[in-house]
């Protein structure tokens, strides 16, 4: 092995090295001239635009009114959509739908069908009905349902979600028009992620309303709006086809870390590479096209790690957006000769990701007085700040009580790598509010105001200077899982390779819950205040209370913390076994079903299906592991020590000193070592396939078989370093971090 291009891992650091940036041409119009991104935004949905010109005016009427509404399209209205919806798709060179829909995979599915239909005498024809549009029927026996089916029980239906935009998939030469779906069994149970983002829309929309009329303002519906960043990894796609481990498990298994990895903080918001800069351009115009509301885009902490970031939407479709975002960033980053890894830790050492999900809630429908209005937003008038303080302690409330639901409803194998480390919130639920509206809550708490007609008390407090100051005294508290920035909260936690469907939907359940419990209170309150606003300042000075043990303004990578969190009684859930057991816990199932939002069996699904989930996948990595290490790292380290040995025997045969003895001393040891942690990964591996239940399974992996491949890995890095470099198999960290 040499540096002269004979070894593979040379070989790709010459390919790319050798890379130049493609050259993507933006969309022109008829006359060549470069369009403007308002020209082409949403070209590739059949959106409401689109539906007004092709539609007579009753039947699009008749489509917002039932939408906007909740119930069924009659046969005549999907029908009429139907026809327009493949009139449209055929004159963009469209030749297949499919009823694009979330299994509780945590990505996709889709089956595609042609328009195609014969007539009675044998001609072909396009045709697409109102019920081929509403509902198709995929086979669902394949599709993880966690106990709620058994395998012969193969009927499941997607069914259209027209609150979402329908919209073309144009991959290579193939275009597919895509129906945004739900996914139910035969008996209605929720198959999927989806269905329970719009259920719990509703909880949350119907408890908001329930609060506001108490208040004196009328709405008709609220909703959850999302913003959610997504951060990611590009590698070069050479030194991804050398790594088995990124292939197989999206995480690198063993890797020594570089002398210079984000240390000196040079990659955050530095000039983007120009490779990376064409391939964000052109992922941006097809997201564009897709209506997709991309905003924002640099690079983030870690070397060769980026992020992208949309204008906030209404939470179903932003979700639906952010699975687009991720499908469409994986395609067009191979195009580029990338591998863009959503894992939440790829590589040990340097910054996991994420995908921060900024979440409030949004007036809908309702008085001119309130439609439009963020209900997380400080107003001008003390009305405005008084409703912003109720829904903002009924957010409190809400995650205080269910803090562990929603610690389980971001656990998963690859979180647990990046919770509690390198920038990334900790396990431990708790709330940021940064100083000045901390200091505000504690103001209130001590009735400082008591003297103060409620106006004045408002003013006094600074309320009312929250909108145009909340910026700079909302400090982004990075070990936050749960941060106020202003006129919204980010759940940092969130890990990058997510669906944001079911944090989401926990997060307006408990959030609904928090709600419904104020509301209450402010309906007693009432009975017996001189004013609401007097009621309104009781129930506020209530909630303060009892959610202070949730509010932490300091640094949640502290041991401090952690012993502090204890005391306060909040969870601690280091694991995603821990934190599963969470939503089968007695307090979240009378939540849920409450809610009307998810049944007993649907809970226990997704407890299972997850648990599944993470056994499957780590497994997958210690299997993957075992094999480079029997297979690539212990053959290249006895390669090497047989040639430091052969160097050994050679001067002491000679009758001289022999330096290197003391190297293979170490190398010996070393490798002793590997092989030991080696048939205890084994060993392990073994056992674990042997137990009968996956409670079992996860339990031994999390307790076991993760601390085993740790100190496996321990021994690995230390022989890369210890290794020749033209002997590694494997390209290193500061290759696939720092040449891409």
């Amino acid at each position: 092995m040499n540096h002269s291009g004979s070894h593979p891992r040379y070989q790709a650091m010459q390919t790319v090295s050798a890379r130049k940036p493609l050259r993507v041409d933006p969309p022109r119009d008829e006359n060549g001239n470069q369009m403007k991104i308002s020209d082409y935004f949403g070209s590739a949905t059949f959106n409401l635009k689109e539906m007004k010109q092709k539609l007579p005016n009753d039947i699009y009427k008749r489509f917002i009114l039932a939408t906007h509404s909740g119930k069924k399209l009659d046969l005549e209205v999907a029908n009429a959509l139907a026809h327009a919806m493949k009139e449209w798709a055929l004159e963009n060179g469209v030749t297949h739908y499919c009823h694009w829909f979330q299994p509780q995979t945590g990505t996709t599915a889709e089956k595609h069908d042609t328009f195609l239909t014969l007539d009675s005498t044998g001609s072909a024809l396009e045709r697409f009905s109102g019920a081929q549009l509403i509902q198709s029927e995929p086979d669902a026996s394949s599709f993880p349902s966690g106990g709620m089916r058994t395998t012969f029980e193969a009927r499941g239906y997607a069914a259209w979600d027209p609150t979402s935009p329908i919209f073309i998939a144009e991959i290579g030469s193939s275009r597919t028009l895509c129906i945004p779906s739900v996914f139910i069994s035969y008996h209605g149970d929720a198959l999927d992620e989806k269905t329970g983002v719009l259920r719990s829309n509703e909880a949350l929309s119907e408890s908001a309303c329930k609060l506001l009329r108490l208040i004196g303002d009328e709405a008709r519906s609220v909703t959850a709006t999302l913003g959610p960043e997504q951060e990611y990894f590009l590698i070069d796609r050479a030194f991804y086809t050398l790594r088995p481990d990124l292939i197989m498990s999206g995480r690198t298994l063993v890797g020594a870390h570089p002398p210079k990895g984000q240390q000196l903080e040079d990659h955050y918001f530095g000039s983007i590479p120009p490779r990376v800069l064409a391939f964000m351009g052109e992922a941006e115009t097809e997201l564009f096209k897709l209506g997709v509301p991309t905003k924002t885009r640099h690079n983030e902490v870690a070397p060769m790690q980026f992020e992208t970031a949309p204008i906030f939407e209404e939470a179903n479709v932003a979700i639906d957006h952010n699975h687009l975002t991720m499908e469409v960033l994986k395609r067009i980053a191979r195009k580029h000769d990338f591998e863009l890894l959503l894992h939440e830790k790829p590589f040990k050492g340097v910054n996991g990701s994420g995908k921060h999900n900024n979440w409030s809630m949004s007036v809908t429908s309702g008085s001119a007085e309130v439609e439009g209005i963020n209900l997380l937003d400080p107003g001008k008038t003390p009305h405005q700040n008084l409703r912003f303080l109720l829904f903002l302690m009924a957010t409190l409330k809400g995650v205080h009580k269910h803090a562990g639901l929603l610690r389980a409803s971001i656990a998963s194998s690859g979180n647990d790598h990046r919770l509690g480390a390198n920038e990334a919130p900790p396990a431990i639920i708790s709330v940021f509010l940064g100083n000045m509206l901390d200091n505000m809550l504690n103001e209130i708490e001590k009735d400082t105001h008591k003297d103060l007609n409620y106006a004045e008390a408002v003013i006094r407090l600074g309320v009312s200077r929250l909108p145009t100051v909340m910026k700079d005294n909302t400090d982004r508290n990075r070990t936050s899982p749960f941060a106020f920035t202003g006129n919204k909260f980010e759940f940092r936690a969130v890990g990058a390779s997510a669906s944001c469907s079911l944090p989401v939907t926990l997060l307006n359940c408990a959030v609904s819950d928090g709600i419904d419990a104020i509301a209450e209170d402010l309906a007693q309150k009432l009975k017996t205040a001189k004013s609401t606003e007097e009621a309104i300042f009781a129930v506020v000075k209530d909630a303060i209370r009892e959610t202070k043990a949730v509010r932490f303004e300091g640094n949640g990578y502290s041991e401090e913390w952690v012993r502090e969190a204890a005391k306060r009684g909040l969870p601690h859930l280091k694991t995603t076994p821990e934190a599963l057991h969470q939503i089968v816990s007695a307090e979240s199932v009378k939540l849920l079903t409450g809610l009307k939002v998810f049944s007993e069996d649907e809970i226990r699904s997704r407890f299972h299906v997850r648990i599944e989930i993470y056994n499957k996948k780590v497994l997958i990595e210690g299997e993957t592991m075992q094999t480079m290490v029997e297979t690539q790292i212990l053959p290249a380290a006895f390669q090497y020590s047989t040639i430091i040995a052969e160097g050994v025997a050679a001067a002491k045969s000679a009758g001289l000193q022999a330096p290197h003895a003391e190297v293979l001393t170490r190398l010996y040891q070393t490798l002793g070592s590997a092989q030991g942690e080696l048939k205890r990964l084994e060993r392990l591996i073994s056992q674990i396939h042997a137990l009968g239940s996956e409670e079992e399974k996860a339990a031994k992996i999390a307790a076991e078989l993760k601390p085993a491949m740790e100190s496996l890995r321990t021994h690995c890095d230390q022989l890369e370093t210890m290794v020749a470099d033209d002997h590694w198999p494997l390209p290193k960290y500061r290759e696939m971090l720092f040449l891409s």
